[in-house]
């Protein structure tokens, strides 16, 4: 994503900038051109034509049409209206350029100021794109289940781990694989009653879809959060979570951001579900506060 973009995160408009740095991966170059286009400049593409729109960013009108319908407007007009409205409320002023950017030679206090940056525009990215229609769904079912198993390899499978420890918590039986063997022959046993939620920032982990399709085709209700929309284990889940999709650097991995943005939708889910089952979720967590507490204390001398 070009710089522009970044530079309108946390002011009206951003849920726009939000959902092109999420769909762009699904684009064709092309149409990742006109997107990166309307979010950098809103005022000036407003002004532009369909043609116009076309000759700026090189591409044809039938690219601006189809970029704009991906992003959620019934036709060019529609998004022009909506970039006119967007240039309209950041005339108050434009905030100040960060580039995240990490060098090797940085100061550590320069990381620090950048991950903070980086780590926030992640969060916001993932809470503006956050289907709540979707989370509510996931969540009615994760309160309901009688089992949960969540997959996840790596980065992603850290992220299964604090999801299922916090179920556990309020006293759900939960279960996190990151042994591809072991979650499949456990997705074997799931049935309608269950769910299985899987965790996957590209979409396309094999040892992550396996087992959600196997549960899938079991009965189990299966859930996917993942960055890619689009992705292959899309196609095995009831519903879809989306996560931001943030740039890649020598010295920030994706993983590293990814794992920001899945752990809020973690942390999502589990207040949801304590909300739904309150009456039994709330006296669970006294008892494992109360049971851990002695571990907490300072021992007199």
């Amino acid at each position: 994503m070009t710089q522009d973009m970044k530079e309108i995160f946390g002011r009206p408009g951003g849920s726009l900038v939000a959902k092109v740095r999420t769909l762009a991966p699904s684009m064709t170059r092309s149409m990742q051109r006109v997107a990166e286009a309307v979010a950098g400049d809103p005022a000036g593409c407003a002004a532009l034509t369909v043609t116009g729109l076309a000759e700026l960013t090189g591409t044809s009108e039938a690219t601006v049409v189809r970029t704009a319908r991906l992003l959620g407007y019934p036709g060019y007009r529609d998004l022009r209206l909506a970039l006119a409205g967007l240039a309209a409320q950041q005339q108050s002023g434009r905030a100040p350029a960060i580039t995240t950017d990490i060098a090797v030679d940085d100061s550590l206090a320069d990381v620090v100021t950048k991950l903070a940056y980086e780590e926030q525009q992640t969060l916001a990215d993932t809470a503006a794109g956050l289907d709540t229609a979707q989370l509510g769904a996931a969540v009615t079912a994760l309160a309901g289940a009688r089992r949960t198993d969540v997959y996840g390899i790596g980065a992603s499978g850290l992220v299964a781990q604090d999801l299922t420890q916090k179920l556990l918590r309020i006293g759900l039986i939960a279960h996190a694989h990151s042994d591809p063997h072991l979650a499949v022959t456990n997705a074997v046993q799931l049935r309608s009653g269950d769910v299985a939620l899987a965790i996957t920032h590209s979409g396309s982990t094999g040892d992550v879809i396996e087992p959600l399709r196997v549960a899938f085709e079991h009965g189990a209700t299966t859930v996917a959060i993942t960055g890619r929309p689009d992705s292959p284990v899309t196609q095995y889940a009831d519903h879809v979570l989306t996560t931001s999709t943030s740039r890649e650097s020598e010295l920030r991995p994706a993983a590293m951001s990814s794992r920001t943005s899945q752990l809020l939708v973690v942390d999502c889910l589990f207040v949801g579900v304590a909300q739904r089952t309150y009456e039994t979720a709330a006296p669970a967590l006294a008892a494992s506060y109360e049971a851990l507490a002695h571990r907490h204390r300072t021992n007199p001398r």
